[in-house]
């Protein structure tokens, strides 16, 4: 895999072996960095890391800090491989939890920006429910959803913008 833009553009980082993660697809990362904008300077969410692309991508492209939370072991290894491969300990922390998990032990921590890719052959509906809670006022709240599911709502937050990329969607979503 390879970071899209950003000072590291252009880097390569490794993805977890197996099927238990699904790389989210570099054409899906770029619409959904895309359709964000400007992410310098904010505070992102990576729950559902995976291989880190997204939590890489943020930071490459100027996020302040960036949290990645991800329980699959042989994931979790990779993303702490890439973080000091591309040398970004600084910037992005790596925890080995459930999302879920991590969300009732940080309540109160918010972010400006969310992203959400969950495995999409084992939805975790039930920890996906609480991570709206660490959006502030202002942020944006970004789920990857298989394209042939219903999309899911998020408890007072407003759904403003659905993209479909082949077998996944993002929605983006604001507080009502």
């Amino acid at each position: 895999m390879r970071v899209i833009a950003g000072y590291l553009g252009g880097r390569i980082f490794d993805s977890p072996k197996g099927h238990r993660t699904h790389p989210m697809s570099e054409k899906m990362r770029g619409g959904l960095f895309g359709a964000l904008g400007d992410i310098s300077a904010l505070d992102v969410l990576d729950a559902f890391s995976g291989s880190g692309a997204l939590a890489i991508e943020a930071a490459s492209r100027g996020a302040t800090k960036v949290v990645a939370i991800e329980v699959d072991p042989a994931a979790y290894t990779v993303i702490l491989q890439n973080i000091e491969k591309l040398d970004l300990k600084d910037i992005v922390t790596v925890t080995k939890a459930y999302a879920g998990s991590w969300s009732t032990r940080h309540q109160q921590q918010l972010f400006d920006v969310i992203l959400l890719d969950p495995p999409y052959d084992n939805l975790p509906l039930r920890d996906l429910k609480r991570m709206s809670r660490h959006l502030k006022a202002e942020g944006v709240l970004v789920l990857s959803w298989p394209s042939k599911a219903d999309w899911y709502p998020f408890e007072g937050l407003e759904l403003i913008q659905s993209k479909s990329y082949g077998d996944g969607t993002l929605h983006f979503y604001k507080r009502n």
